[in-house]
């Protein structure tokens, strides 16, 4: 059952989450190690879910290495001059986790204030139910936390506003999500070289 959504506890979920935290790195390590061996993260295995997470470490490696961060980007994310700490709910099989994660890190690396930790949904399941969308556990789901003030100052996710609208329009059109939906968005994704995802990300700092 979730808890009731207070402050308080949300601090306390998020605090919980951190002492599980791993950096990005780290992360990474580990989603190529279980490419490795045909597994994936959470309490269910299967074929599917660990071929989700070969081709996800494939992107990954691709998308740490053609996002590109402008100069202006740049320059507004080293306007940051106050701590937080972007903390991201995800899963190794996550499809819209593969070409966020490489942005949001590209964004913490260019500022010190910026701390970036990854957590696992189903092992936070308590916190994920406090960031909801549409009622579902969707990931990636991105928290931009204030730790000094205890503090959620934004949140960000499962993906950017023209993927979500490419998604919904097919389910109008349809009347549910069919198989091709995930190369119109994988199609979207790699066109898109993660600049949408860098916008929607600058626009939710908390810049003065």
């Amino acid at each position: 059952m979730a808890l009731p959504t207070t402050e308080n506890n949300t601090t306390q979920l998020i605090e919980k989450a951190l002492s599980q935290a791993v950096s990005y790195i780290d992360y990474r390590a580990m989603v190529n190690q279980l490419a490795l061996e045909g597994r994936s993260t959470g309490p269910v295995q299967t074929e599917a879910l660990a071929n989700y997470t070969m081709l996800n470490d494939r992107r990954m490696k691709r998308f740490d290495k053609t996002v590109k961060v402008s100069a202006e980007a740049e320059a507004t994310i080293a306007k940051l001059d106050k701590k937080i700490q972007l903390i991201v709910l995800t899963e190794s099989w996550c499809g819209d986790a593969a070409p966020a994660l490489p942005v949001i890190n590209k964004v913490a690396q260019l500022n010190d204030n910026i701390d970036f930790k990854v957590v696992l949904r189903d092992e936070n399941v308590d916190l994920m139910n406090q960031f909801l969308t549409n009622g579902g556990m969707s990931i990636p789901k991105l928290i931009f936390w204030d730790e000094e003030n205890q503090e959620v100052l934004a949140d960000w996710g499962p993906r950017p506003e023209p993927a979500a609208k490419l998604v919904a329009d097919h389910k109008e059109k349809h009347g549910q999500l069919l198989p091709e939906i995930k190369e119109e968005i994988q199609q979207w994704y790699n066109k898109d070289k993660g600049q949408t995802t860098l916008k929607e990300l600058l626009t939710r700092l908390p810049l003065e």
